[in-house]
């Protein structure tokens, strides 16, 4: 038994909350080999009061175990200095600055804003189940509750906390913060930022105008870190405001998914979201039909909102792009659907028999399977 062998079996761990193994992060700080043949591991927590160090600490004996033998592993807990953490973070950012949008137009990352011409369409529960069936199928996904009026995202994905008294407010999970660095929680392997995170009372109302609304958004994608995500989901408020310009300018090459419901009130409000993404460059990718009907017994369909409003603004949408929007599917009314977003299960996970979890998996498919090219991205090599 040598060193190596406890350190290669370390280099198994992962952080739970950055998602990267604890001896690239530099949080093994010694390995010493006792006389008795068991192994001393010292290990350094990113912060004092690290939520996930009772996990760290049991991962680390563990592995160390499986090489020396049980009940032959130390470990010895400290936390980094600030010199340390800011050269983790540095390390994490691949040498960019904290002030840099990690997104870029030559990101591998896949960015879809969600968003709908009014509210009350299931918008945000169409995003938190899509991002849970995507993490399914082993993709790195994250989520930026953009909606910062009507944040629903973390209760969706059960990242919700207690009351402190009975008949108290509930309160939401907090993202730990590293440094200058904020990492977001993790709901069902979808890494998730959102503004009630923030705040302390969720029933108080965010009474925001533009400027600090930018700054919000902004602050998301450059202060926050998702790591290498395959998929990062915008979950944009409703209409045409401030957060949608912000996020066109912040995102040009972020492509749109517009969900509507099948009647044609809310089909003409759901075009003119989709206008104001393609005025800032932005591409709409397609359309999402949301409460297309109610499953009967028989299994018949009953059109409760009517029929055709999703093809309908996929149709217009479609005029002045290079190709068709599409629409990418159907999702029926549920009561599975409904329940899972009061619960903070989501459907998808909960109930995927239903025909709703069923609609969102396909769609899911759909985008799972569409890699991004590389024509026009900055790869970082040049010709000799």
């Amino acid at each position: 038994m040598t060193e190596n062998q406890v350190r290669a079996a370390l280099a198994r761990v992962i952080d739970p909350e950055i998602r990267k193994p604890i001896t690239e992060l530099d949080m093994v700080s010694g390995v010493e080999i006792d006389a008795d043949g068991g192994a001393t591991v010292n290990i350094r927590l990113t912060i004092a009061g690290c939520p996930a160090a009772t996990r760290i600490e049991t991962d680390v004996r563990e592995a160390t175990e499986s090489v020396v033998g049980a009940g032959l592993a130390r470990v010895v807990v400290s936390v980094m200095t600030p010199e340390q953490r800011r050269a983790m973070t540095e390390k994490l950012r691949g040498g960019q600055g904290a002030r840099t949008l990690q997104f870029s137009p030559d990101s591998l990352t896949q960015i879809y804003a969600i968003t709908s011409g009014k509210g009350g369409v299931g918008k945000s529960t169409v995003t938190a189940n899509l991002a849970v069936a995507l993490a399914a199928r082993g993709l790195r996904v994250g989520i930026v509750d953009a909606d910062v009026y009507g944040f629903s995202i973390p209760g969706l994905l059960g990242l919700v906390t207690p009351p402190a008294t009975p008949g108290g407010q509930s309160g939401m999970v907090k993202p730990t913060q590293v440094g200058d660095m904020i990492l977001p929680p993790i709901g069902f392997d979808v890494k998730v930022i959102s503004i009630g995170m923030f705040v302390d009372d969720t029933s108080v109302a965010v009474a925001w105008r533009g400027p600090m609304l930018h700054r919000t958004i902004t602050q998301f994608l450059t202060e926050v870190y998702f790591g290498d995500l395959d998929i990062l989901l915008l979950d944009l408020p409703p209409g045409t405001g401030d957060i949608a310009i912000s996020v066109g300018q912040l995102l040009p090459h972020a492509e749109v998914i517009v969900v509507t419901t099948p009647q044609p009130a809310a089909s003409d409000i759901s075009e003119r979201s989709g206008a104001v993404a393609r005025q800032t460059g932005q591409k709409i990718y397609g359309v999402i039909e949301n409460m297309s009907g109610l499953m009967q017994p028989d299994g018949t369909l009953l059109e409760i909102f009517g029929a055709g409003g999703g093809a309908e603004v996929a149709a217009r949408l479609s005029a002045g792009q290079d190709s068709p929007v599409p629409l990418l599917g159907q999702v029926p009314l549920s009561v599975a659907l409904r329940t899972g977003g009061d619960t903070g299960l989501p459907v998808v996970l909960g109930d995927p028999a239903d025909p709703a979890a069923a609609a969102i998996q396909a769609i899911a498919g759909t985008l799972a399977t569409r890699g991004r090219g590389l024509a026009g991205l900055n790869l970082g090599i040049s010709p000799r």
